[in-house]
């Protein structure tokens, strides 16, 4: 967004949801930034400096508030390419991809110039791409000192740090602060049993957010052992690769009863993969999503259930297969289905939760399975060569299936698999990819909800709901539902 100085003053002085996240605020007389919701009294407009970034702010020579905590904000979501392309370089910066090949790497991975995402990343950001991952590692460690009990030398290495003697030293120049001083005691009781033995945090979105619509999405698709819902609580096993290798565990997700954020507890196995869990539980959840925006682009589509958002994935090869498995089937067929694939082809796991046992297949492990076995689950041959097909891809990185991955480049790579229609395509850009504007119109609920039968048609309907159709669909299926 623009940082109009009148407008971010008066979002700052109504403390505005809206805007949580897009700005921050810094005051030259205290040296420190917050969010525009903070509680505390509103500065002086002559005092307050206002940045793209929490990042910008810290560079500037300001240290996070405590009290509104800028490191709980919620992201951005967004369509236009300039924007979109520094946002995915921070998703990538978030899962240490920086760390791992440094610029070029990033770079390399969205198809574009280092300087071209250098240009980017600090007009979106208003700091460079090695700054910006600095703050974030602080941040992280800023949160897990205030929200966890985990020993400060687990906090700088979980944060990415390589060095406790370099965290302690940059955390006191930055924040004038000793890591141990923020470190307090858990308020209260854990929420859930696991919470006892996990790490637990709250991520902000910006309201509204309709969370029982989410977690039943979710949890119609949940694969058995690997998915539930539970109590309005989301859990899953996950796997994350991290430090070179992969990390099992499990999350689970819920929604905060105090404030706009999802309260997510983390299986203490994922303390050295926390920066990529959490992207991809954002990922997941869509938390980036500005519902306002979005309303206003789909008018009266929206107004049964302004707070609908578009599930992601954690994990995108897993959706992919699931999509695969759910070609020309019932949802609940597709579940079942990818059950039996889990069981068959999944690693067992120990978790609190008698419903998960198991955790999603590797690609990797999948490219080495012959077609065969995956048909005796229960599906045609083509349809299993389709999955081991798609499993090679990803695994020789030919085919990239993340938030950050380059639309039109994926969806060709898509298409191009044997087996792999426009609704695989389209739905995969739609949760894998998180593309908000995938519209998968040869989908029968959707024609069935627009009481057409010309998927030409149905396209030509979405043309008005641009660049947001994924939130029309997630609308549409939604309709069908309360009919």
């Amino acid at each position: 967004m623009t940082l109009d100085l009148h407008t971010c003053y008066r979002a700052l002085r109504a403390r505005d949801a809206r805007f949580d996240g897009r700005f921050f605020v810094a005051v030259s007389s205290t040296r420190i930034y917050c969010r525009p919701v903070c509680t505390v009294k509103p500065p002086k407009r002559e005092n307050c400096r206002f940045y793209p970034s929490a990042a910008a702010a810290e560079s500037a020579g300001y240290r996070p508030c405590l009290r509104c905590r800028p490191e709980l904000a919620p992201g951005n979501a967004s369509v236009d390419a300039t924007t979109r392309v520094a946002q995915a370089a921070a998703s990538l910066i978030e899962d240490r991809t920086l760390e791992d090949g440094g610029l070029d790497a990033v770079a390399s991975r969205l198809g574009i110039t280092d300087r071209h995402l250098r240009r980017a990343f600090g007009a979106e950001f208003g700091v460079s791409p090695v700054e910006f991952a600095q703050t974030q590692k602080l941040l992280l460690a800023k949160r897990l000192l205030t929200d966890t009990v985990l020993p400060v030398t687990e906090v700088a290495y979980a944060s990415g740090f390589g060095s406790l003697r370099r965290f302690n030293a940059l955390f006191k120049q930055r924040y004038r602060l000793q890591p141990s001083l923020l470190r307090r005691h858990m308020r209260g009781r854990a929420s859930s049993p696991a919470e006892a033995d996990a790490l637990s945090f709250e991520l902000s979105f910006r309201p509204p957010y309709d969370w029982p619509a989410t977690s039943a999405f979710l949890g119609a698709r949940a694969i058995a052992g690997v998915e539930a819902v539970e109590q309005s609580r989301y859990r899953r096993t996950v796997r994350v690769a991290a430090d070179g290798k992969d990390h099992l565990g499990w999350i689970e997700a819920g929604l905060s009863a105090k404030k706009p954020a999802l309260r997510i507890a983390v299986s203490a196995s994922l303390a050295r993969a926390l920066p990529p869990v959490l992207s991809r539980v954002k990922a997941l959840m869509d938390l980036s999503c500005n519902p306002t925006e979005v309303s206003q682009a789909l008018g009266a589509l929206s107004k049964r259930n302004p707070g609908l958002r578009v599930p992601g994935a954690f994990d995108g090869f897993e959706v992919a297969v699931r999509a695969i498995l759910g070609q020309q089937i019932s949802v609940a067929a597709a579940r079942t289905l990818a059950g039996r694939f889990a069981a068959a082809f999944g690693d067992a796991i120990d978790t609190p939760f008698a419903s998960l046992a198991t955790v999603f297949p590797a690609a990797a492990s999948i490219a080495e399975v012959a077609p065969g076995r995956i048909a005796r689950i229960g599906m045609p041959g083509s349809r299993a060569r389709t999955v081991v097909a798609l499993a090679r891809a990803i695994a020789d990185g030919a085919l990239v299936l993340a938030p950050n991955a380059d639309i039109e480049p994926t969806l060709q790579r898509l298409r191009a698999l044997p087996g792999v229609g426009e609704w695989t395509a389209q739905y995969i850009a739609m949760r894998a990819l998180a593309w908000p504007d995938a519209f998968p119109h040869t989908d029968l609920g959707v024609m069935k909800a627009l009481r057409e039968t010309d998927p030409r048609r149905v396209l030509e309907a979405g043309e008005a709901w641009r660049p947001w159709r994924a939130y029309a669909v997630m609308h549409l299926w939604q309709s069908l539902r309360k009919e």
